[in-house]
């Protein structure tokens, strides 16, 4: 019992919220609530501090930070992070300046022409599959190209994403990223995979995160965490809690 203990309280470490009731249900249908009140973390710190409430939905956030924890990256002050979970009408783009705590951008992003309408909801590392990609990537150097200034993109998630830059996946700004837009289709115009940047946001935003910054992309999508490997799922923690719990109930049956 006393491993089983330790091991919810792991789990919960990781949660949400600050205090949650954990309901688990073994083979004869018993169930057992537990209250259990979880330590704060340096992360949750931090997301407070900046006050990304309004900006920034915490998971993505809690996200992007165990990426950064992961990988080595020359620039870990500024991050940007992209959430696909929002609609293509709402600001999904969101530039963080870590060390000075201070958001430098939030605005608009386009997705893939086949990663859905308002809403993306398919992706893809594969070439042609005009769709975005999720997960980690690292920025490297710009230049100027048929979309105007652009940033290159290197995905770091094998099977993910690592095709981002032979598929020419960049950052650009687009003339179909625009509220105007906005007003004429009810969502945004789409890229052929590339997070592309309001026209006049391009030059500031790539200016602000190129040569080695870490880019995030999130979605909520359940195959993207059952495939990375730098994301701590807490869901995990718990089916593991739940097998370990029914082992032990057949063992003292």
């Amino acid at each position: 019992m006393g491993n089983t203990i330790m091991f919810l309280l792991m789990a919960l470490n990781t949660a949400l919220s600050s205090k949650e009731e954990l309901k688990t249900t073994d083979q004869q249908t018993n169930t057992h609530h537990i209250n259990v009140e979880r330590q704060r973390t340096a992360v949750d710190s931090l997301y407070d501090e900046m006050n990304l409430g309004p900006v920034l939905k915490y998971e993505a956030f809690r996200q992007a930070m165990e990426g950064r924890k992961e990988l080595s990256i020359h620039n870990k002050d500024i991050m940007t992070v992209i959430d696909f979970s929002m609609a293509s009408t709402e600001k999904r783009l969101v530039v963080l300046d870590l060390e000075h705590k201070k958001v430098l951008f939030n605005t608009l992003v386009s997705h893939g022409k086949n990663s859905g309408e308002n809403y993306a909801t398919n992706f893809s590392n594969q070439q042609e599959s005009l769709k975005s990609s999720l997960g980690f990537f690292v920025t490297e150097n710009t230049y100027n190209g048929e979309n105007g200034y652009s940033l290159v993109l290197d995905g770091l998630e094998e099977g993910i994403n690592d095709n981002a830059k032979a598929r020419y996946v960049v950052m650009h700004g687009a003339d179909y990223c625009s509220t105007g837009t906005i007003s004429s289709l009810g969502r945004l115009g789409k890229s052929y995979g590339c997070p592309a940047v309001p026209r006049e946001y391009a030059g500031p935003i790539i200016n602000t995160i190129k040569d080695g910054t870490l880019l995030f992309i999130y979605a909520d999508n359940p195959d993207y965490l059952a495939k990375t490997h730098l994301i701590h799922q807490p869901n995990v923690l718990m089916a593991q809690f739940n097998r370990k719990q029914r082992l032990e109930n057949t063992d003292e049956g």
